[in-house]
């Protein structure tokens, strides 16, 4: 029998999550990416299994684009939380990754809230190949344009984030992004993100994520966008990430350290994998 699925997504960064506490669900990279193609499968940025855990509601499982699989993903952790909460009845879930332990609440108008826990902010946490101040990184030879040295941090998953003094285009970040993703400042690659503080509390951002390319939106991204802003001290700690597909408030917590995500879910429709990927 064929398995079903529910495509959801948040600010447009889509997800197609698979029920796994009952039945085993682990398909080959060929086959996440067969269920990922936007052509010929059903499409999406990731593909997410819901896994049995003794630590949590749920384990997520994080297939990205190209059938790598990742250790976390900011606005698939507000999908999944979401069901676990509509599953529950309850105001709150905890949901496993390889990253750990993430809690999600409910939030103001509908929207999701998530303890994304504190950033990475040592070199060996990101990782970086070789030792430097992750404030400011030498990851290109010279300025590009009007942009500054990047940051860098990990929010379960590496991210570096350029800073510009006007809102970034989609040549730069396809361009950039995609040559920077696999830099060898970075083993593990990734995911590449491009900053322009318009405000203290707003920030216009675009990302590159790794294995998935540009994608609308990135939960992760926006809050290594902050902190790493923050750090420099180019905005406050509580801003609102402006992406392509929407916004998200990003608050990294004085009082212990921990990045807040806050935004919306959409459930978009249920259909059932194939065959030939459902096992």
């Amino acid at each position: 029998m064929t398995r079903p699925f529910l495509k959801m997504n948040g600010l447009g960064n889509d997800f197609v999550v698979v029920e796994a506490r009952e039945q085993p669900f682990r398909p080959t990279q060929a086959e996440a990416r067969a269920i990922a193609d936007r052509e010929t499968g059903i499409g999406c940025d990731q593909l997410i299994g819901l896994e049995p855990s003794d630590r949590a509601d749920a384990f997520m499982r994080i297939w990205n684009a190209d059938g790598g699989e990742v250790e976390a993903c900011g606005n698939a952790t507000r999908c999944v939380g979401w069901l676990l909460m509509q599953a529950s009845g309850r105001d709150s879930a905890v949901i496993e990754t390889a990253a750990g332990l993430l809690h999600a609440t409910r939030g103001p108008a509908g929207a999701i809230s998530v303890d994304m826990g504190a950033p990475g902010l040592d070199w060996r946490q990101i990782p970086l190949a070789e030792e430097m101040d992750t404030r400011r990184i030498e990851v290109l030879a010279g300025p590009v344009g009007a942009m500054q040295p990047p940051g860098a941090a990990s929010m379960g998953n590496p991210h570096v984030v350029f800073f510009l003094d006007e809102e970034p285009a989609e040549s730069l970040v396809r361009g950039l992004g995609s040559m920077i993703e696999h830099h060898p400042l970075f083993p593990e690659a990734v995911n590449v993100g491009f900053a322009h503080v318009e405000a203290p509390d707003r920030i216009r951002f675009r990302v590159w994520e790794r294995g998935a390319g540009m994608t609308r939106a990135c939960g992760t991204g926006a809050c290594a966008a902050l902190v790493a802003a923050a750090r420099r001290g180019l905005s406050a700690r509580k801003a609102t990430l402006v992406m392509d597909g929407g916004e998200l408030v990003i608050d990294w917590r004085q009082s212990d350290d921990h990045v807040i995500m806050t935004g919306p879910v959409e459930v978009e429709f249920t259909g059932r994998l194939p065959e030939a990927v459902a096992a």
